[in-house]
């Protein structure tokens, strides 16, 4: 599927006030030490001056010890009898690592609004980072991008005056704040003391008083926060509760209302899981099996035939069954959507929008591997994802190529036996997986996607024969992009007709198929949020 998604805009840029934004509530001074000491502050007297009543004087190293007092030798030459021998004291060193390359992938996505998921490979590939380590930065990269308006709100009731700070010290205290309200494993104070030595390492020496004390007042003031209430602005409160920008909100509240916009919000799976498909042309589902449970993976059987939940998989891509083409990773819904075209061995199909591949694969793999696949996209580097994929799972009968889909190919007329159209859209149903997806939906932005969508259903329905099937998909819970689109397009195009898809899908899921096709929710269905339709040609 490929992506062309809008943009929020990011942040903006900072302004210049005269005032450096500063911390509320419960900030420590202290007095310089070269001054009287205040209340409750012990004095010491330098080391060559006398003692004040009750200090101990203890003689220099180089001299005879006072009675009583033991004597050391020198760090580095041998201790005396019965003396312990202890290295010498090593100040903590924060280990920043792990945070410092999350808090770059973060700082990729909001200034260079790069994917997450692309930022955080390349970043990873360049750490030297081990595995709980990559674990680590992988949750804090998501987590705190899943969250972010909702932290946003907790830390600016922390900062007076203006609330734009630096964006690279706003995108650590999101991370802090993220440790402190989300990550049960991480003790308060060492997230405040890693994100003020992070600020540090970021040249940012000027600010570190600020993190530290605005994390530091979050935690005094945790329960002092307050959030907006529903009855008053419901849709600022879902904004705020579930890190949705209010556009988004606005638009999922005009399509399902305010309680199921709630439930679409709210939903985390209690267990995060990968879906593995078995390649049938290199190995069926006793082996599969096998092989998982020789890895000592945890896994259940998916909804559909051959699919596989893995818990806690960590990287699958590294088993050599994976990389020999004996399994691939996709989703429950992606699979469904091509395995609704019911391609058969020796047609012809197109996948017209198909990187990386996977959708492209189980058309092929349906088809035993004969007639033709044609798998389309508009960008090359896209179209070398799927000759990847198509190379690791060996099979031949694909053709992948750079092609524009939206572009009308009358040489192409009625020549293909079935057609895909997993088309660019929002990408709100798979929120979970990218949350960075949110910040980039706009009105603007799906109404352009819509004109989209729009043209490739209008370049490919000419080229179906009588009789083939055209399926329509998207990753998107938006109806406008979905049964409105779908709606629009038999208004155009009278020669087809939706092919309900019945008792091929799951119990579960046909109990939801309704006229103009099957959407799914991840808080209902336990899939990504996916929407498929599945068309037939009935006449010229």
């Amino acid at each position: 599927m490929s992506d062309n998604r809008g943009r929020d805009g990011g942040f903006r840029p900072r302004r210049e006030t005269g005032k450096r934004p500063v911390a509320r509530g419960g900030e420590k001074k202290f007095a310089p030490h070269d001054g009287k000491p205040s209340f409750g502050e012990k004095k010491f007297v330098p080391r060559d001056g006398k003692p004040s009543f009750g200090e101990k004087k203890f003689a220099p190293r180089d001299g005879k010890p006072s009675f009583g007092e033991k004597k050391y030798a020198p760090r580095d030459g041998k201790p005396s009898f019965g003396e312990k021998q202890f290295a010498p004291r090593r100040e903590h060193a924060p280990n920043i690592a792990p945070r410092r390359v999350a808090l770059e992938t973060l700082l990729d996505v909001s200034r260079s609004d790069a994917y997450a998921s692309l930022a955080l490979d390349k970043r990873l590939a360049q750490a030297a980072l081990g595995q709980r380590d990559r674990a680590f930065v992988t949750q804090l990269v998501y987590g705190t991008l899943e969250n972010r308006l909702t932290l946003d709100w907790r830390i600016d009731q922390f900062l007076e005056g203006d609330k734009e700070i630096d964006p690279t010290v706003r995108e650590i205290l999101r991370m802090g704040a993220y440790q402190l309200f989300y990550l049960d494993r991480v003790p308060d104070m060492a997230a405040v003391d890693e994100s003020v030595s992070l600020t540090r390492a970021m040249g940012l020496e000027a600010l570190t008083g600020l993190t530290n004390a605005v994390l530091r007042n979050m935690i005094r003031g945790k329960d002092s926060v307050q959030f907006p209430k529903p009855q008053e602005d419901p849709i600022r409160y879902l904004s705020v509760m579930f890190s949705a920008p209010r556009e988004l909100v606005r638009m999922l509240v005009d399509a399902y209302g305010e309680h199921e916009t709630l439930e679409i919000l709210r939903y985390r799976p209690k267990d995060r899981s990968v879906t593995v498909r078995v390649n049938g042309l290199r190995c069926d589902d006793a082996r599969l099996r096998a092989l998982l449970a020789d890895s000592e993976l945890e896994f259940s059987p998916g909804l559909l035939p051959g699919t596989y939940k893995v818990k806690q998989a960590g990287d699958l891509t590294r088993m050599r069954a994976f990389q020999n083409g004996l399994f691939t990773i996709q989703g429950e819904s992606s699979v469904l959507a091509a395995r609704m075209v019911g391609a058969k061995p020796g047609q012809t199909v197109l996948d017209a929008c198909a990187a990386p591949g996977g959708k492209t694969a189980v058309l092929s793999e349906m088809m035993q591997d004969t007639g033709r696949v044609y798998a389309w996209d508009t960008h090359a580097h896209r179209v070398d994802l799927i000759r990847g994929t198509v190379n690791r799972l060996k099979l031949e009968n694909v053709r992948p190529a750079v092609k524009d889909e939206a572009a009308p190919r009358p040489e192409v007329a009625m020549t293909l036996d079935a057609a895909l159209v997993d088309a660019p859209c929002s990408g709100t149903g798979v929120m979970l997986e990218k949350p960075d997806v949110k910040y980039r939906v706009s009105e603007a932005g799906v109404a352009a996607l819509c004109r989209m969508q729009a043209e490739i259903l209008d370049a490919v329905a000419p080229m179906v024969k009588v009789g083939g099937t055209l399926v329509y998909s998207t990753c998107s819970i938006l109806p406008m992009e979905n049964q409105q689109q779908v709606s629009a397009f038999l208004e155009r195009h009278p020669e087809y007709e939706v092919f309900p898809m019945g008792g091929e899908l799951p119990p579960a899921l046909a109990a939801h198929e309704t006229q103009t096709g099957l959407q799914m929710f991840a808080h209902r269905d336990g899939t990504d949020g996916f929407y498929v339709c599945r068309l037939r040609r009935v006449k010229a």
